[in-house]
């Protein structure tokens, strides 16, 4: 890419990463969604080489400085969700929790999402209030309860390729054999696709995929509940999509602790320089010289060799 061409936003529209996120479901290859926190995070997702970015509700009230309890509303989500959609041409899905209030919410969450330019979100069945899926102390609502949410946010849905993913919580409560029943009810409300939170192992998983017979999101969050299986493993039993939701910003936020520690005791930065994103590559990610060329009467600098 050159020019101005995506220097101010995603090149790629929203309805054509909405097609793309739906091929990736259907293409037999387990579409891999690394959380991002940023929309630079994300642009790394993408230039490593991920089919898809995630944006986690967790990630999103801890950099808010809150605990995921629901207390983030639909203008915080849609708009740093829109951010960081923006900032790639891979399809972004989103942590909608529980569609922020009633089945009227949960439409107009819908088209918030969609205007966002987002490629999808997922609704949970956790009551209102939501708790941490991984996290013990939550209820689920009664399936019908559910139902009704769907059925508003699939009615809402003005671009048919949007995908509505709807997570079950039952597992925990009322065990796999109701989180598969409640699944299959789902998707006969309109689901594109089923997210079960806090299975255990692989066995849960392959159960469920032999049970569920449309596209899956496994969810492979650190410190929580559910084994964390390996993409082969997960493709092997023909999973089709999985996250990391908390991932990037638990590495960010473990190296900036140390680096703060490490600067308060030492009183200089020096030794953590092999540890940091060096100015180049963030130059890189950014791309500087694309927007000296798009306009040098403007943008004039040059990109130097920095001293350690």
């Amino acid at each position: 890419m050159s020019g101005s061409q995506g220097l101010f936003s995603s090149t790629v529209d929203a309805h054509a990463k909405r097609r793309a996120l739906r091929a990736g479901l259907a293409s037999g290859t387990l579409q891999r969604w690394p959380g991002a926190f940023s929309p630079l995070v994300a642009k790394l997702i993408a230039d490593v080489g991920f089919e898809g970015v995630y944006v986690s509700g967790a990630v999103l009230s801890a950099d808010l400085g809150l605990p995921d309890i629901g207390l983030t509303t639909l203008s915080e989500v849609a708009n740093r969700g829109g951010q960081i959609a923006r900032a790639t041409e891979l399809p972004t899905l989103i942590d909608a929790d529980t569609g922020f209030g009633e089945p009227m919410n949960a439409a107009r969450t819908i088209a918030s999402l969609e205007d966002a330019g987002l490629a999808g979100c997922h609704l949970e069945d956790q009551v209102n209030p939501k708790r941490c899926g991984h996290l013990d102390g939550k209820a689920v609502v009664p399936t019908e309860v559910m139902l009704r949410r769907i059925g508003a946010a699939v009615s809402a849905r003005r671009d048919t390729d949007f995908v509505i993913c709807a997570r079950t919580d039952a597992r925990a409560l009322e065990g796999i054999d109701a989180a598969t029943d409640r699944a299959k009810a789902y998707v006969d409300a309109g689901a594109d696709m089923i997210f079960t939170e806090a299975l255990r192992d692989l066995s849960e998983f392959e159960a469920f995929r032999k049970a569920v017979d449309v596209p899956l999101l496994a969810n492979m969050t650190e410190f929580g509940k559910s084994e964390l299986l390996t993409a082969e493993q997960l493709s092997g039993i023909g999973y089709n999509a999985v996250i990391y939701p908390v991932t990037t910003l638990r590495i960010a936020m473990g190296a900036v602790e140390d680096g703060l520690r490490e600067i308060r005791s030492c009183g200089t930065q020096s030794r953590l320089l092999d540890k940091m994103q060096h100015r180049k590559r963030l130059y890189e990610l950014l791309r500087y010289p694309d927007y000296n060329t798009f306009d040098s009467a403007l943008f004039n600098f040059t990109i130097e060799e920095v001293r350690s």
